[in-house]
């Protein structure tokens, strides 16, 4: 993509914006071809020990582990949805996911796996775009669904710690009045041991 792309730099907005809550063991779900998570691993190499990017597409992994190094990443093909995944990665004290749940038709089920994914008082970044609603047409193919405001805003209630941002162009903010946000942005956190 071109550098002036706006898809391409509301994307590594995000990227940047969840760079301070980072650390620890860092998971990318859905990472594609990578060069998020070497931003990521550059910008908190103090902080972060180890970061993991994983995607569902083999192609999009070969394409990262051969374009992208940082001694701190390693890349591999997994689907956030397989329960064996947590055995074969193990927990984390952060995981990154971003435009990802809208192409899963079970979100809920999305977000219990992420759970499951994070140790006691780990951190989730989230994101993703909003339309009609759950088991409504979006206007990508490859979308199951858009969720709407509401249901992004109720998949997070048995998290610990909520806040949620918005995103408008390169923009993350709190949400204000009077303005229209076509992406929601969750920070959240798991209960500590």
């Amino acid at each position: 993509m071109k550098p002036t792309n706006g898809m391409l730099l509301e994307h590594i907005a995000r990227y940047y914006f969840s760079t301070p809550y980072c650390n620890g063991r860092v998971l990318d779900i859905a990472c594609g071809t990578g060069y998020g998570s070497i931003m990521v691993a550059k910008t908190r190499k103090i902080e972060v020990s180890e970061l993991v990017g994983v995607d569902i597409s083999v192609d999009t992994i070969e394409y990262a582990k051969k374009n992208y190094f940082h001694p701190k990443v390693s890349f591999q093909q997994g689907n956030a949805l397989d329960v064996a995944l947590k055995e074969e990665i193990g927990t984390f004290d952060t995981i990154l996911s971003f435009e990802t749940i809208e192409h899963i038709p079970d979100d809920k089920l999305f977000i219990q796996c992420l759970e499951r994914l994070l140790k006691p008082g780990g951190t989730l970044v989230l994101s993703t775009p909003f339309g009609q609603g759950r088991g409504k047409p979006s206007t990508s193919p490859f979308h199951y669904h858009q969720l709407s405001e509401d249901e992004f805003l109720e998949l997070f209630d048995s998290f610990y710690e909520v806040q949620y941002y918005f995103q408008r162009g390169v923009t993350i903010e709190p949400k204000r009045t009077g303005v229209s946000y076509p992406i929601g942005v969750v920070v959240c956190k798991t209960r500590g041991s």
